[in-house]
């Protein structure tokens, strides 16, 4: 029997005004925030959810430990068959709303990498980071680039793996690359040499997200023996004479996506395949990470969801002296911080869509603080398991391995931090 203090009995007690706003159905917070989003990203979101449940989440635990080439070109194109990998462009050039190309890109971007990540952040990497190599061409803003971004849509389309991938850090320049101060001094090995009909690329890129199954990669390079601040973007197909993969990196987390390197070695590239204007590249690369810092945000995001979902699967299912872990106060205290940050981390992460074409400070807000909490979450999820939680097969100890890398690239966490102060320069901090 239902005490009668407990909500849905109390309720009944007031008027019907008061009932109607008195809301005590139980549904998740999945289904409340979900609920307030327009009729379109409802849609999105359960279709992302859906594709993570049915192809992600069931080989998260096996393909932290292995996965092939194979398989990843596979989870590609059958994401690619749901229109999940040709969302930059409306349709009848690519899959996305009418609103794809006015304000509204990051909305499909936060929602379906949350949702990737929480059924397992290293798939979700390999197939997510495909909408970052091709951010450049779209940002851009340039006609003739967006023209390369439709053709490979329509290679995606006719059933091809044209996969792309993102290509800015180098040996000498990681996070370097990533921040004002930073890249005036960056070491920059990438060069390219005007030659006829085009340029020649030499040099060595290095932690590239897709680097091993990448068909097509946006390169930026420095012109002869300047710097930073001649970077130009170019797009390259990998089968060009000179260009190469080098090793594969033995990543801590989100094994599932390959971190490999790539050689060029005096790789001609056609002056068609400049990526919008010669030195604009610093200003295209420091906009891609406005809008890639969200996304990494809600990876993050999701990667905190899966902790916490494994970690409360585990408290409901366990007994301790005959009775669900999850019905001991000091248990519930624990999912119930947990959850907090989840929410805030949404709630900011959200915030940041509604701006449509986000600044720099609210891009980098995001991937702070939800980096910060996804490792919080995943740490707390692996203490409330005990020893359980070293178990890779409770996933929360893999959810901790895959937070962390969140906290490292797109910029470190630091590195981020002093964006969202750059970003406030010349208006008033807050």
């Amino acid at each position: 029997m239902i005490s009668r203090l407990h909500p849905t009995q109390a309720r009944k007690t007031l008027s019907a005004l008061g009932r109607l706003l008195y809301d005590v159905e139980p549904r998740t917070l999945w289904d409340r925030d979900t609920d307030t989003l327009d009729r379109r990203y409802r849609k999105l979101r359960l279709r992302y959810r859906d594709f993570a449940n049915e192809h992600l989440a069931p080989q998260e635990l096996r393909a932290d430990l292995s996965v092939t080439d194979d398989e990843i070109v596979t989870l590609f194109q059958t994401a690619a068959r749901q229109g999940f990998q040709t969302e930059q462009l409306p349709r009848p050039f690519g899959t996305g709303g009418l609103r794809a190309m006015i304000g509204g890109v990051l909305w499909p971007a936060v929602l379906k990498s949350e949702e990737f990540a929480a059924g397992c952040a290293g798939l979700g990497l390999a197939i997510l980071a495909h909408d970052l190599g091709t951010a450049p061409l779209l940002l851009s803003g340039d006609r003739k680039a967006i023209g390369m971004l439709r053709d490979i849509y329509k290679e995606i389309a006719a059933g091809e793996p044209a996969i792309a991938a993102f290509a800015i850090t180098e040996p000498g320049a990681g996070s370097d690359v990533e921040d004002t101060a930073g890249a005036a001094t960056a070491d920059i090995v990438t060069r390219a040499r005007k030659v006829a009909g085009g340029y020649q690329l030499t040099g060595r890129k290095c932690f590239i997200t897709g680097g091993r199954v990448a068909r097509w990669v946006t390169v930026f390079a420095a012109l002869e023996d300047r710097g930073v601040e001649s970077w130009t973007c170019f797009l390259l197909d990998k089968s060009m004479p000179g260009f190469s993969v080098g090793r594969g990196e033995r990543k801590m987390g989100q094994r599932a996506a390959d971190a490999s390197e790539l050689i060029l070695d005096d790789v001609f590239v056609p002056d068609e395949r400049i990526v919008g204007e010669l030195e604009s590249g610093w200003a295209l690369n420091r906009n891609v990470l406005n809008f890639s810092r969200p996304g990494v945000a809600a990876i993050a995001l999701g990667i905190a969801r899966s902790a916490f979902e494994h970690a409360a699967s585990f408290c409901r299912a366990t007994k301790l002296g005959g009775r669900p872990l999850i019905s001991y106060q000091d248990v519930q205290l624990s999912l119930a911080e947990m959850l907090t940050k989840i929410q805030a981390a949404r709630a900011l992460v959200w915030q940041t869509a509604r701006y449509g074409v986000p600044a720099e400070a609210t891009g980098a807000l995001p991937k702070a603080f939800a980096a910060r909490v996804a490792w919080e979450v995943s740490t707390e999820a692996m203490e409330l398991l005990g020893d359980h939680g070293t178990l890779h097969a409770q996933g929360v100890e893999k959810a901790a391995r895959d937070a962390r890398l969140t906290l490292i690239y797109e910029g470190t966490h630091q590195i981020n931090l002093l964006a969202i102060v750059e970003g406030q320069t010349g208006a008033e901090l807050g």
